[in-house]
């Protein structure tokens, strides 16, 4: 074998073992990315089916708490419902008539999420707090049908997404903020001892026009916050 034969081949086998190398950092670099995916995934989707969490700053500042039982008026920051695994689309008619008087915590029903709590003003001035309903993630349009109500102290409001076909709030409905936040609302005047009972209640309408068959496998992701003020409407006043 000739002398330039040999160094041929040990080039080769360098570059060969450079391109092995190379090959090996970036299915290690596809696989950790694999895993984040997972991860990251696995949060928005198992996690719970609805979180409702307050700003940490509004309990310093305002002496607001948050607490799933009147049994239990522990002050929490988060909390969560109980998943459901499917959910099928029903008419607002078939809700309990008193849903919001029902139960306390995660009282899901058969095609719907429920939960009741309660925020009490365990300061010594009189507050304000919003609350805002704000989407994650979507897969195949499901928010077209989906309906989110809430009561706070009984008093109720429904919230659809605008009708695309009209342009129009959906009868009997309060049109979503925006396309990533459903809800944004204060409560204003909140006095010393004063508390609140929020209850919030997810389907998708059966009645609504947008519920079709191209929305069916899909997916919504949606949690609560609650917190002292809204930056976007401090501003404008």
């Amino acid at each position: 074998m000739a002398k330039g034969e040999v160094v041929v081949t040990a080039q080769k086998i360098k570059k060969r073992k450079k391109t092995e190398k190379i090959l090996t950092l970036v299915l290690l670099v596809l696989l950790l990315l694999l895993v984040i995916a997972y991860f990251v995934l696995n949060v928005i989707y198992n996690e719970g089916s609805f979180t409702i969490s307050m700003d940490k700053n509004t309990y310093l500042k305002s002496n607001l708490v948050m607490y799933e039982s009147l049994n239990d008026r522990s002050s929490v920051i988060k909390l969560s419902t109980s998943k459901i695994a499917f959910m099928d689309n029903i008419s607002i008619n078939w809700l309990p008539e008193n849903i919001n008087e029902e139960a306390e915590g995660s009282h899901n029903g058969e095609n719907y999420i429920a939960y009741s709590f309660y925020l009490e003003n365990k300061g010594e001035e009189t507050i304000n707090y919003w609350y805002s309903v704000t989407i994650d993630d979507i897969i195949k349009n499901v928010d077209d049908a989906v309906r989110v109500m809430i009561y706070v102290n009984d008093e109720q409001t429904v919230f659809a997404k605008r009708s695309p076909i009209t342009g129009e709030e959906e009868p009997g409905t309060k049109k979503f903020r925006d396309d990533d936040t459903v809800i944004l609302e204060s409560r204003l005047g909140m006095n010393p001892g004063d508390r609140d009972k929020v209850t919030v209640v997810i389907w998708l309408e059966g009645d609504d026009p947008e519920c079709i068959n191209s929305i069916l496998g899909g997916e919504i992701k949606m949690h609560m916050d609650i917190h002292e003020e809204h930056v976007e409407e401090k501003n404008r006043q």
